[in-house]
């Protein structure tokens, strides 16, 4: 049965935005001051396509994927997933949440599953949890591959198999918004494109798919790849296109690290042409400028 309520919204149209950032600020007090983990984040997904979020370990990576989660509250800025604004959102509601719309695949096989439970059982658990029926369980075993497996338990399966049973477990009912952190890390490069198919099987049912990755086959086979650096989000590029600097909402133009190698003085002049386009150099120095 179908709960009405937004904020439990499981079937979404493809294109549609599911979650909308905009200035996600994220600050942790330690005993020596202040950390920005992120520090303006604009960015949406979209029903029915697969974003792979990259960057260095300290980019922000995590914290993002963890606001995504519910799991934590964005210090400043807005986000909203299935229209529903999460800022304002009372617990209860992030519950119902988190158990309806969010789903969420962990980098260890393991930490995604319960070590008693078979992969029917997972799976049928999943099914009650979302409110959806017994063949949504007898279609995701078929679609892992593990007809034969159904009635293993967790140590009995490879780590592929695992991490196959885990993407499974939170597709199934159909969330709105799977986030998958790593999920590739531990598995060989065979386990690896399967769990990517099973990502993109996700998405074209209509799911807005989030990875958390340096895996470059992963991000190779997503919609589009934003990277971030230093908490901010510098460049996004979309399948078989070029990478796209982002501006923030106040102006700010933020550039992959490479290109900010060309602008050793963090300074640019900027010039509009006749036609539209508009150029970004790095500032000339002239012999009186310099010391």
């Amino acid at each position: 049965m179908l709960v009405e309520r937004a904020w439990w919204r499981c079937f979404v149209l493809p294109n549609e935005v599911v979650v909308a950032c905009t200035g996600l600020v994220q600050i942790f007090r330690v005993d020596s001051g202040e950390v920005h983990a992120l520090r303006g984040i604009d960015a949406t997904f979209e029903a029915g396509s697969v974003t792979a979020v990259v960057g260095p370990s300290g980019s922000g990576k995590s914290t993002l994927l963890r606001i995504l989660a519910l799991a934590e509250r964005p210090t400043a800025g807005a986000l909203t997933i299935s229209g529903v604004d999460v800022m304002a959102a009372t617990p209860r509601q992030i519950g119902a949440m988190r158990r309806r719309s969010v789903a969420v695949v962990l980098q260890r096989p393991t930490h995604n599953l319960y070590p008693h439970l078979s992969v029917r059982e997972h799976l049928q658990l999943g099914a009650r949890r979302r409110g959806t029926d017994g063949h949504a369980v007898a279609e995701a075993i078929e679609a892992m591959g593990l007809s034969d497996r159904a009635a293993s338990r967790p140590a009995l399966l490879s780590g592929g198999e695992q991490q196959r049973l885990a993407v499974a477990l939170a597709s199934i009912g159909r969330p709105a918004l799977v986030l998958a952190d790593e999920p590739t890390a531990e598995l060989d490069a065979e386990s690896g494109r399967a769990v990517i198919s099973l990502l993109r099987r996700t998405a074209g049912a209509g799911a807005a798919v989030v990875v958390n990755t340096h895996d470059p086959a992963v991000a190779a086979s997503a919609d589009r790849v934003l990277a971030l650096h230093h908490g901010t989000l510098h460049s996004e590029r979309q399948l078989g296109g070029s990478a796209v600097a982002v501006i923030d909402g106040v102006g700010r133009v933020q550039l992959p690290p490479e290109m900010l190698l060309a602008f050793p003085d963090l300074r640019a002049e900027l010039r509009a042409e006749p036609d539209g386009t508009v150029v970004l150099r790095p500032v000339r120095r002239t012999s009186e400028d310099r010391p």
